[in-house]
């Protein structure tokens, strides 16, 4: 059973797109944004040779080869791609079922669950404003320790951002949660690397 299902149709019609770039081994990308939440969507996009990247999944279509975003396989299990022909010439329909599943389940191990949510739920939305963050660790067996990066370190906003966004998404999503702290050094502002 194929992790992704392209339709003949789909295949046919794709390889004609890429006809058109013009661009020597060209490929196609498929990859789910926010990947476990109800704002997933999944998206295909060109992929030509200088864009592969080399924990990418190949699929060899014989006409091009379909690459699955590493991040997303979990995502794309049963996904579906096809190519419908109607009046107004047809359309690219992709059915990914598994998309908006959270792919931890509630018996997974905290630190998994965390992190989960923050590459499903909380980095898209920093990523916006150049910032990320990451689980460093749990201490006593309900605080979170995180560690901003990017454009959060440094920005007077974190405390507000942290204390209302990030922790307020994370105690609702793994209730276990009691607080969040930061482990970033805030005192640093000329975007110094964190020691």
């Amino acid at each position: 059973m194929a992790l992704v299902t392209v339709t003949d149709s789909a295949r046919d019609y794709l390889a004609q797109l890429i006809e058109k770039q013009d661009v020597e081994g060209m490929g196609v990308r498929i990859f789910v944004t926010q990947p476990g939440t109800k704002h997933a969507e999944t998206c295909l996009a060109y992929c030509p040779p200088n864009e592969i990247v080399a924990t990418d999944e190949q699929v060899d279509l014989e006409k091009f080869i379909l690459y699955l975003d590493h991040n997303s396989v979990p995502f794309l299990e049963e996904a579906y791609v096809d190519y419908s022909k109607d009046q107004m010439g047809g359309q690219l329909t992709i059915k990914a079922p598994n998309a908006k599943v959270p792919n931890v389940d509630e018996n997974a191990p905290l630190a998994d669950r965390i992190n989960y949510v923050l590459a499903s739920e909380i980095n898209p939305s920093l990523a916006s404003h150049g910032g990320e963050v990451s689980l460093v660790e749990v201490v006593d067996g309900s605080v979170a320790v995180l560690l901003f990066g990017g454009g959060c370190q440094g920005c007077s906003a974190v405390s507000l951002t942290l204390q209302q966004g990030v922790e307020k998404t994370l105690v609702e999503r793994v209730p276990e949660i009691t607080a969040v702290r930061d482990a970033t050094d805030h005192s640093v502002k000329d975007n110094a690397y964190y020691q």
